[in-house]
Order: structure tokens, then sequence, then C-alpha cells
């Protein structure tokens, strides 16, 4: 059984080629049972978690990743979240590979977007704004620039300190990034925004909204969190990457609907309705769109795939 690093992981997910094994993989026949969700106990500190996310096709392969959730880590200076992707002959259920679960999470996460993206961003976008200074932003960066001509990056976080140093740090060929501290002039100027934060109050406003605009909002992945206000989702086209994980778990889609803002069939499409020419995309140059996602086991594995291939 091979064990995969981190390094190793990146290198074989360049982002066109990760693109386009989600977009296959959602077309194609995946098995992905619900995901396992187990509170693990701890006497001085927050409860813990276990995280199960199987996954298989046919005599293939079959995968699971295996995440630990953590929050008394940080007193630790050890990351909440820890995981690891086991990957198994689909037929004989032999171990192939063990690969580093952080990376591949935040490969195939950015990639999720940037499909959406090449559904649903309008096709000559070329300036972005990443809201958020996480490690996801970066990858969100890249991932966007693989599918569209994205030239100018504005960068913002809460702290600016910190945001300005994330730009610096943004080497990627073609791609000028600045960090901003005006966020709603920052919305203005955008195309494409991505969202990437832990925030349990909305940052983006629909009133700043212009059209044409696409909105890809990644973090606020429990019901309690929220990236969007009312007004933005009722101004767009709302697309999730699965309708079973978005009706159910992201704020951006949980909050509006249990008020009535919006109704189920308010949501357009999902990815494996977009994939699959069943539900078109972008209608026109004047429509603002909204992608929510919260991941999917279906991800990791058609990740987990691409890395074994590769490795």
């Amino acid at each position: 059984m091979r064990s995969i690093s981190a390094e190793a992981t990146r290198a074989a997910l360049d982002f066109p080629a990760l693109v386009e094994a989600l977009r296959q993989a959602f077309r194609g026949e995946v098995e992905v049972p619900v995901r396992h969700h187990h509170t693990m106990a701890r006497r001085d500190e927050p409860d813990a978690t276990l995280l199960l996310m199987p996954a298989w096709q046919g005599e293939r392969h079959v995968g699971v990743k295996i995440v630990t959730v953590t929050p008394g880590n940080a007193a630790r200076a050890l990351p909440a979240v820890l995981g690891v992707y086991l990957l198994n002959d689909g037929l004989t259920g032999a171990p192939l590979a063990l690969i580093d679960g952080p990376m591949l999470t935040l490969r195939r996460t950015a990639a999720a977007s940037a499909l959406a993206a090449d559904y649903l961003a309008g096709p000559e976008a070329s300036r972005l704004l990443m809201v958020g200074t996480g490690a996801l932003a970066p990858h969100l960066i890249e991932a966007h620039a693989a599918v569209r001509p994205i030239r100018s990056v504005a960068l913002w976080g809460r702290n600016p300190e910190k945001a300005r140093a994330v730009a610096a740090d943004l080497k990627l060929p073609g791609l000028v990034v600045r960090a901003v501290e005006d966020l709603e002039a920052a919305v203005a100027e955008a195309e494409v925004i991505s969202c990437a934060t832990l925030s349990s109050e909305p940052l983006l406003r629909g009133a700043w909204l212009r059209p044409g605009q696409h909105l890809d909002l990644v973090g606020a992945f429990t019901p309690q969190m929220r990236e969007s206000d009312d007004a933005a989702v009722r101004r767009a086209r709302v697309f999730v990457d699965t309708r079973a994980g978005c009706l159910k778990e992201g704020g951006d889609i949980v909050q509006p609907l249990a008020a009535g803002v919006i109704g189920e069939a308010d949501v357009v499409a999902d990815l494996f309705e977009l994939t699959r020419g069943q539900r078109s995309g972008r209608g026109g140059a004047e429509e603002i769109t909204l992608f929510k996602s919260v991941g999917t086991a279906l991800e990791d594995f058609a990740a987990a795939q691409l890395v074994m291939e590769r490795s």
C-alpha cells in the first residue's frame, strides 16, 4: 500500500485535471452513502467528532475519508480537523493507498467551485474577489483561474494585516493579487466572488451585487453559519453541489428556506444535473448566479482516484 504525502497529493491534483475528474464523477455511477457522524466524549474539553465518508464505483475502487474534528486541539497547537483517505481495490478490497486528507479536501473543495463556475460564471470573467484568508483561499483562487481568464484578484479578510500577508505570498502566474479593506467596493468591481469563511453572520449583501456576477459560497457549512443575506439569495439563480447536502447543512440555503424567503423549487440545479445537461447554467449576461457547496464524498473519491492514477 502506498502512503501519499500532502506534497505528492497536491502535485497530482492540478486543477484542469481535477475539475474534469469531478465532472466525470458527477456524470457517472458512484455509490455515495450518507456520511457517518460519531460524537466522541472528552472530559475537560469540547466533544470531538469522527466522520466517515465512504464511496465506491463498481469493482474499480472503494474508498473512505476518515476525519476527526477535535476542537481541543487549539490548545495543543494542532489543527482541529485531521484525516486521511483510504483507497481500496473495488474487487478484492485490498488497500491501495493512504492519501493525505487535508490536502485532498482542500483541492477537491476548490475544484468543485471551479466546476460550478465553468457552468455559471461569465465566460470572459477576469476579476475575482476572494473573501477569506484561510487555508482554502489560495486553492480557490488557483481553481477559478483554471476555468476562467482571471487576471486580477482582490483579497479581503477580517484582519487586514493577514490579508496583506496572504496576498504577498500568493505567486500564481498571470495573476495580480492585492489585499483590499473595503468589502462593498471590492464586490462592486468583481465578476466572480468566492467566499470561504467561518462567519455566522452575512458578510455579502444582496444590495451590493450587480448584474452578471457569480457568487461562490464555500464556507458556512452548518445550518447556523451564513455568508450571504436573504437579498443575495433572492436576487440570484441558486445552484448547489448536492441538494441533499445543501438543503440540510448549508446555512446560506437552510436559513432562507426556513424563513420562506425561497422554496426548494428555487434551487435551480445541483452538480449532478448541471454536468449531465439536465438543467442549464447561466442563462444570460445580466444574470446573477449563486453556488453553495457543503462537500460530498463523491468529490473525495474522484480526487483520490486521480491521485492514485498519477502517483
